[in-house]
Order: C-alpha cells, then sequence, then structure tokens
C-alpha cells in the first residue's frame, strides 16, 4: 500500500512541475508594475489553473499519507530508551581510546592479513 502511495505521489510531482511549466506566465514578478483594474486585476482561473490546484491538492494528501504511514513504522521507544539496558542505567557510547599522553592505554591493532601500509622500497 505504502510504495502504491509513493508511486502515485512522484507521479503527481511529476505532473504538477509540468503542469506549472506550461502555464502561460503572468508576468509582474513580486506584483511589479501591477495594473489597474479590478480588486486583484487577475483574469478569472483558466482550465489549466484549476488543474493545477487539483494537483497539488492531491500531492499534499499523498504527502500526508506518507508521513502518516512513516509515524506508525517508526520505532516505539525514545532516544534514551533505547540507549538504556535492562536496569535503566544509561550505556555510555564507545569512545576512541585515549593515546598514553592523555590517560588512556594504547595497544597495537590487532594483526592482519597484510600489511597497512605498502613496504617502502
Amino acid at each position: 500500500m505504502e510504495n502504491i502511495i509513493l508511486t502515485v505521489h512522484l507521479l503527481l510531482a511529476l505532473a504538477l512541475i509540468l503542469s506549472v511549466l506550461l502555464q502561460r506566465s503572468e508576468g509582474g514578478g513580486l506584483g511589479i508594475g501591477g495594473g489597474g483594474g479590478s480588486v486583484s486585476g487577475r483574469p478569472p482561473a483558466s482550465p489549466m489553473a484549476k488543474f493545477t490546484w487539483i494537483l497539488a491538492i492531491g500531492f499534499i494528501l499523498t504527502s500526508l499519507t506518507l508521513t502518516y504511514f512513516a509515524t506508525q513504522n517508526a520505532s516505539g521507544g525514545s532516544v534514551i530508551e533505547r540507549l538504556s539496558d535492562e536496569d535503566g542505567a544509561l550505556t555510555p557510547p564507545t569512545s576512541p581510546a585515549l593515546p598514553p599522553a592523555l590517560g588512556g592505554d594504547l595497544t597495537p591493532p590487532a594483526a592482519t592479513d597484510g600489511p597497512a601500509v605498502p613496504p617502502s622500497e
């Protein structure tokens, strides 16, 4: 179900982009150079503008639906609950080893199959 809604969502996004790009430019970017006339100075909405609104509403509805599914699939616990053990005590995250100058114990790394660096010539 979630995959179907995601596919519809992507198709709506592409159709919305296409419908916005196909519309006639009304000019007057940011309202500059607007003429007089009626209250809004805009003609009634064209069929293409109405179709764009329908696509936008469908896009928003599928976005909300996908958000709902994402919250249902999320893990139920908080970050603190995931860090704590059975006793309720927090387990500290592992940190890198400190060098001996800073009070740490620097042990050599475990042997591997080959050298860590190429041999010098």
